[in-house]
């Protein structure tokens, strides 16, 4: 089973997760095959549907319906239903990771078989913008007035198969944003994202009924993201008003209190705790207003990787799986400054995974992440 994921400002980090998570699940990942923000992933399963609820780096998932050139896949169509829907009159876009000439040509089909088939399809462009991690700007969907979405895709050399598809899941932002913004207890300047939280926890590959330990838990996103996903959780942070906060918000998201644990202590102190995974985003230190000079930096991130190490070391005979966790990514005038993930592993005893640390920043952002992904 072939699949297409469009995906969202940061492409990299969006294929680990989508990796992690399809392994997680018991399947396995055969091939993929990326082309700017989209991704083509082979699957020996069928995915469940509507894993979109899960993917916090994922705009929208598609199913392929044929493959080969421009020639063969227009004769192919020719045999297949390219419109269910029920309505006479509907608009529709195509998610372009093709070249041009590809597009035009199943571009020009598709509005010659709607006008035969008697349909009135209107194609609109994808008039919105995504700005990628890289700076690259990428078209994406503006409107919710679309009946149906298509996709081509052929690899990032432009070449042969050429893959025709249907989006059939979409990111529900709208849902997302009104669950984040409802919480009774909020830090926006501090807390993470509950995108940047999901893709997290997929990175660690807990399973449903697991349990997640998140050290510095703060009001309790990434635990709530958890939750969610039938995940057990549990909680530390040694600022009394933090935990009070989760509690309220991990309440207000009427999760039994039977799948949470919430404790107000040093996570670098607390003895005999037992998880699966441990998920987190810890204080980063100093909140920055201008470039740091770069001796500051390193002082912040020397701080940072003290706090890390004596945390990790504390309590990792508990913990069974991955450990997954940000640390400051400091932008100076000299380029940005991270922490040494070589240090970190040698002081700990946990190996990096291949491929992390990955970088997760804005242009003008002067405190980013990086995102660490370990195992014994």
């Amino acid at each position: 089973m072939m699949y297409l994921f469009v995906l969202g400002r940061n492409p990299e980090l969006s294929v680990a997760e989508i990796v992690s998570y399809i392994e997680k699940e018991g399947n396995s990942v055969k091939m993929h095959s990326k082309n700017r923000n989209s991704v083509l992933v082979e699957v020996e399963k069928p995915l469940k549907k509507n894993i979109i609820k899960d993917l916090g780096g994922t705009i929208s998932i598609g199913e392929i319906i044929i493959s080969g050139n421009p020639e063969e896949i227009i004769t192919s169509l020719e045999r297949k239903e390219i419109y269910k829907g029920a309505c006479n009159k509907f608009n529709y876009v195509i998610w372009n990771f093709c070249n041009e000439d590809f597009y035009w040509k199943i571009s020009d089909y598709l509005k010659k078989r709607f006008r035969k088939e008697g349909l009135k399809a209107t194609e609109k462009k994808l008039a919105g913008v995504i700005s990628l991690q890289s700076g690259e700007k990428v078209p994406n969907l503006s409107s919710s007035l679309v009946g149906e979405e298509y996709f081509l895709f052929s690899g990032e050399e432009n070449e042969s198969p050429l893959y025709f598809g249907r989006i059939k899941e979409r990111c529900d932002y709208e849902e997302i944003e009104k669950r984040d913004m409802g919480k009774p207890v909020r830090r926006e300047m501090l807390s993470i994202s509950p995108r940047l939280a999901k893709i997290m926890i997929n990175l660690s590959m807990v399973k449903k009924n697991e349990t997640l330990l998140d050290p510095f838990c703060g009001i309790g996103v990434i635990l709530n993201e958890a939750l969610i996903q039938g995940i057990t959780v549990i909680g530390i942070d040694r600022d009394e008003e933090a935990i009070n906060g989760a509690r309220k918000n991990l309440e207000w998201s009427n999760f039994s209190k039977n799948n949470y644990k919430l404790i107000n202590g040093d996570s670098s102190k607390i003895k005999n705790l037992k998880a699966d995974v441990i998920v987190t985003e810890p204080d980063f230190g100093e909140a920055l207003r201008k470039i740091p000079s770069k001796e500051k930096a390193e002082k912040m991130i020397l701080g940072f990787e003290n706090i890390i190490i004596k945390v990790l070391n504390n309590l990792k005979e508990g913990i069974s799986g991955r450990i997954v966790f940000t640390s400051p990514l400091i932008k100076t005038f000299n380029g940005r400054i991270s922490c040494n993930s070589d240090k970190i592993s040698k002081r700990t005893g946990l190996r990096v995974i291949g491929g992390f640390p990955l970088q997760e920043f804005r242009k003008k952002q002067l405190v980013g992440r990086e995102i660490f992904v370990l195992e014994k």
